[in-house]
C-alpha cells in the first residue's frame, strides 16, 4: 500500500466517503456502493485514461479482471437513475457555493465528444466544439448553476440526432429508452430548466450562447417561466430600436371580427442587430473590464440599447416587451464581434450586464476539467445507459472537487484529494492505458 497520507488529506478522504455514502443512498442495491466509490475515486486519481480497465488497474492492480467486471457492470448494466444521483450531488454541493458569493446564473450549453465509428449511441457528423468543426461525435446538453467563483453542472443529457431517434434498429442496439424522442437542443435545455424549477433549485439568470439565444421560442418560454436571461444573438436577427415599431392592427371595417395582428409596411421595418450596431456613434461604446484572466484583465468595448425583438411580430397582436441589446465591438476590429439579448432590469449597470453575459466562460472551464482531468469523454461503451452513467459519475467526482474548493478557497488550494491506493506492480501496463502513471 502507499505510505500514510497527510492529516489534511485524510480529512478530505473522510469527507469523500461521507459524500459517496450520500450518493449511494439513491443507488438501490448495496452491492453497487463499493463499485461507485471506486469508480468515482478512479476518476479523481491521476491517469491519462479514465475508461474502465485502466481505472481498475490503478485501483486494484492484482485483481484487474474482477475489478473491471464490477466497475463495468455499474456503468453499463446496473439500472439506477442518473437524475437521482445528480440531485444528490446538487444537494451536497450547492449549499457550499454561496460561501464565496451568491448564485448568479443558470448556464445552458452543450459539448461534443469526438467518436470514431457509427455504432456508439448518438454518434453522427455534427458540430463538435472540442474540435471547432463538423466531425463524428456525440453531443450532450447540460444545465449548470454558477456563482462568480464556482459552477456545477446539475443536468446532462445526450442529444439524439433525428436520424438516430427515428431508427428503431439502432435505438434497440444502443438501448435508447422508448420514451426518448427527437428534441432540439433548446427544447432539451428547457426540459432541464423546468425540472430545476420543480426541484426548487435557487434561480439565476439563464445564460446561453447564440445557438440557444437565437431561438425565439426558447427566450419566450424562459420569460413565461419567470426567468430572466442574457443570451447570445446572431448579427442578422432583427429588432425594433426605441422610437420604431410595427403598425397597429387595421381599423375595424365594421363587419366580422376586428383585425388583431400587427403590421409592417415599407416605412415600418425592423433592422438587424448589425445594422443597429454600425449606426451607433463611437461615443455609444465604452470599455468595460469584466474579470481578471490568466493574462490580466479581460476588457473590450460595449454598447447597449433598448430594443424589442421583431421575430414574426406580424403574427402577433401585441408588441414584445423591451429588453437590452448588448453589442461587443473590440478595439481595432472592423465590425462588432458579438451580440446578446437580455431581460435584466432597465436599471442594470453596463458592467453588470457585461459580467452576466460573460459568465458563460465558467461552463467552458468545467468542460475542460471534466474532459482533461476526469475523463468525461473516455467511456468506451456504445449504449445509452453506459454513456449517461459514466457522465453522471464524472459529474459526481467534479461535484466533490467543487465542494472542496468552495469550503476552503476559491483558488482551489484543497481541490485535489489524495487517496490510499495500491501501488502498481513494476512495469504493469493495462490495455488502453499507455503511460497511465503520468498525471494529466
Amino acid at each position: 500500500m502507499s505510505s500514510e497520507i497527510p492529516s489534511s488529506s485524510a480529512a478530505s478522504e473522510q469527507r469523500f466517503q461521507h459524500y459517496i455514502d450520500r450518493l449511494a443512498d439513491v443507488l438501490g442495491h448495496a452491492d453497487r456502493h463499493e463499485p461507485m466509490r471506486l469508480y468515482t475515486m478512479g476518476l479523481l486519481l491521476p491517469g491519462e485514461r479514465k475508461s474502465v480497465e485502466p481505472m481498475a488497474a490503478r485501483l486494484d492492480p492484482r485483481h484487474v479482471r474482477s475489478r473491471h467486471q464490477s466497475l463495468h457492470h455499474l456503468v453499463a448494466d446496473a439500472d439506477w437513475e442518473d437524475a437521482a444521483v445528480l440531485a444528490a450531488v446538487r444537494d451536497y454541493v450547492l449549499p457550499a457555493l454561496p460561501q464565496h458569493g451568491p448564485l448568479q446564473a443558470w448556464i445552458v450549453d452543450d459539448t461534443g465528444i469526438p467518436k470514431k465509428g457509427q455504432h456508439s449511441v448518438g454518434v453522427a457528423p455534427q458540430y463538435c466544439g472540442q474540435l471547432g468543426k463538423q466531425a463524428n461525435c456525440q453531443v450532450a446538453v447540460s444545465l449548470s448553476v454558477a456563482t462568480e467563483q464556482a459552477s456545477l453542472p446539475i443536468a446532462y443529457r445526450l442529444y439524439l440526432p433525428k436520424d438516430w431517434a427515428e431508427d428503431p434498429t439502432r435505438r434497440r442496439k444502443a438501448g435508447v429508452p422508448a420514451q426518448v424522442r427527437f428534441h432540439t437542443k433548446p427544447e432539451m435545455a428547457l426540459e432541464q430548466i423546468r425540472q430545476a424549477l420543480a426541484d426548487g433549485v435557487p434561480r439565476g439568470v439563464v445564460v446561453a450562447d447564440v445557438a440557444y439565444g437565437n431561438d425565439t421560442a426558447f427566450r419566450d418560454e424562459l420569460t413565461a417561466l419567470g426567468l430572466r436571461y442574457a443570451v447570445g444573438l446572431q448579427a442578422k436577427t432583427t429588432v425594433w430600436p426605441e422610437g420604431s415599431a410595427p403598425l397597429p392592427p387595421q381599423a375595424h371595417p365594421g363587419t366580422g371580427r376586428p383585425p388583431k395582428l400587427l403590421r409592417r409596411d415599407p416605412d415600418h421595418q425592423p433592422v438587424s442587430a448589425e445594422q443597429l450596431a454600425t449606426a451607433l456613434p463611437a461615443s455609444a461604446f465604452r470599455t468595460v473590464c469584466w474579470r481578471e484572466g490568466t493574462g490580466g484583465e479581460l476588457r473590450s468595448r460595449f454598447a447597449r440599447v433598448r430594443v424589442r425583438a421583431a421575430h414574426r411580430d406580424e403574427e402577433r397582436s401585441r408588441l414584445r416587451p423591451e429588453e437590452w441589446l448588448l453589442i461587443e465591438w473590440p478595439e481595432g476590429e472592423s465590425t462588432p464581434s458579438k451580440y446578446a439579448l437580455s431581460t435584466l432590469p432597465s436599471s442594470v449597470s453596463l458592467r453588470k450586464l457585461v459580467e452576466t453575459v460573460k459568465l458563460r466562460w465558467r461552463i467552458e472551464r468545467d468542460y475542460q476539467e471534466l474532459k482533461q482531468e476526469l475523463g468525461l469523454g473516455h467511456y468506451e461503451g456504445r449504449g445509452w445507459r453506459g454513456f449517461h452513467h459514466h457522465a453522471t459519475l464524472c459529474l459526481a467526482a467534479y461535484g466533490f472537487l467543487v465542494a472542496e474548493r468552495a469550503a476552503f478557497s476559491p483558488s482551489g488550494a484543497a481541490a485535489r484529494p489524495r487517496f490510499r491506493v495500491p501501488r502498481l506492480p513494476r512495469g504493469f501496463q493495462p490495455r488502453g492505458a499507455a503511460r497511465s502513471d503520468r498525471a494529466t
